[in-house]
């Protein structure tokens, strides 16, 4: 502070202005004292010291101008630094918040990944979708498109941590925009949005909606369902939350298709595509789990060999495709049939069937044996609006204290059914 003092003291400008002083004070007592005569000189120096102090002040006014220019200059530079650095912490922060999104989706495509059942992968992708827009005021609904009815239906909904049961099981108004326009869909306010209707939003939804953002679920050219988060806020969702729910819609896609695959191929492996009955493979290991215990505690067990008779001519003089409709109608009957907990159905091969009753007597098996023949029999299958008719053929095999072998019943059971051939088809025979 003292040196600061002493600077101040001794600058240039005070020494010079001292010094003029000085000298005025000391011409002026000696004019006064000596010679009076001096005035004059004292006149024409206080002119020039006038003059030079008029000068110095425009040059102080001059320095100051420029000082304050340069002054404003370091401002608005300090200005732009600022609004610089303060973008600059945008971008860190939007880095950040993209970081975390990225490390969000990898874990999600991780686990999707992962998921292999449809049930799994649509709660997988649902909670994820909690967990990166997660709050108590929102609920995520992911619907599911079907594929052959056109409509949607719930898959799975939830408010925070807790799971949802919604009124509107195949969408709003606002889903059907999504379904017809294909295209994502962003309401700041339901109230203010020109594109939907207030008054018949209020009648026909079962909940109060302020916001939302929904995403069509496609896979190429075909949608598959939608993604959807809605809030009682308004203005709730900010625009870049929609491209990060279409990155996770993407994803979520592709997980669903592939689960919907996978589900589909194991269905393939365990029911015939065309009937919806158990194949060959599946209904024999099956029937070797269930079939051991019966037979040690000597229950009726019985099978029925069903035979489509003179198949090949039929499909020869119609058509495979009339054909398949015949398969179609006899499964139908099978299900309708022998539909217990108990019993067990099979496309055994080609136009064969087989079926399995459990506590099941040879007496009550060849009734509903008879029953089940004189069922295709009596049903017509409408081909050029013309009706056609097929007859059947079935074989009947149940156990008795010396059967204990599930291959040798229904080897019992494809005996008989031999026999209903040789003597006509169209009929029941009984293994003896």
């Amino acid at each position: 502070m003292i040196k600061k003092l002493k600077k101040q003291l001794y600058s240039p400008q005070s020494l010079v202005a001292f010094f003029l002083l000085a000298f005025l004070l000391g011409f002026f007592l000696f004019a006064i004292s000596v010679q009076p005569s001096f005035f004059i000189y004292i006149s024409w120096i206080l002119l020039f010291i006038t003059a030079f102090l008029l000068y110095f002040h425009v040059q102080f006014v001059k320095k100051r101008a420029e000082l304050t220019l340069r002054r404003q200059d370091y401002l608005e530079k300090a200005n732009l630094l600022e609004a610089e650095i303060t973008e600059e912490l945008r971008a860190i922060q939007a880095l950040k918040k993209r970081i975390v999104n990225y490390s969000h989706l990898k874990d999600l495509t991780e686990r999707l990944s992962m998921s292999f059942s449809l049930e799994e992968t649509t709660k997988q992708l649902s909670h994820e979708v909690d967990k990166l827009f997660g709050s108590d005021n929102i609920t995520v609904i992911l619907y599911l498109l079907h594929s052959k009815k056109g409509e949607l239906g719930i898959s799975f909904s939830q408010k925070g941590s807790l799971k949802m049961s919604l009124l509107d099981k195949k969408g709003d108004i606002y889903d059907h925009w999504v379904i017809k326009n294909m295209k994502t869909l962003l309401v700041e306010d339901a109230k203010s949005d020109f594109r939907f209707d207030v008054n018949k939003i209020e009648i026909t939804s079962s909940r109060l909606i302020r916001s939302l953002m929904s995403v069509p679920l496609l896979t190429g050219n075909k949608m598959i369902g939608i993604l959807r988060l809605d809030s009682l806020e308004e203005n709730y969702f900010p625009v870049q939350d929609i491209r990060l729910l279409t990155t996770i819609g993407d994803l979520g896609a592709i997980a669903i298709e592939n689960a919907q695959l996978y589900e589909k191929v194991e269905d393939l492996a365990i029911h015939d595509s065309l009937t919806g009955l158990f194949v060959r493979r599946h209904f024999l290991e099956i029937l070797g789990q269930r079939i051991g215990d019966p037979l040690k505690k000597n229950e009726d067990v019985s099978f029925l060999m069903i035979d489509l008779d003179l198949f090949k001519q039929y499909n020869d003089s119609h058509g495979h495709t009339a054909g398949d409709n015949v398969l179609k109608m006899v499964g139908n009957i099978l299900v309708g049939m022998f539909s217990g907990p108990e019993d067990l159905v099979c496309r055994y091969g080609g136009e064969e069937f087989l079926v399995y009753l459990k506590n099941c007597s040879k007496k009550r098996a060849k009734e509903l044996a008879e029953e089940f023949r004189g069922k295709v029999e009596a049903t017509s299958v409408i081909l050029r609006r013309k009706k056609t008719y097929i007859t059947t053929s079935v074989g009947v095999a149940t156990s008795s204290k010396d059967d204990k072998d599930m291959e040798a019943l229904i080897q019992k059971a494809d005996n008989a059914l031999y026999k209903a051939k040789k003597r006509g088809r169209n009929k029941v025979c009984i293994s003896s």
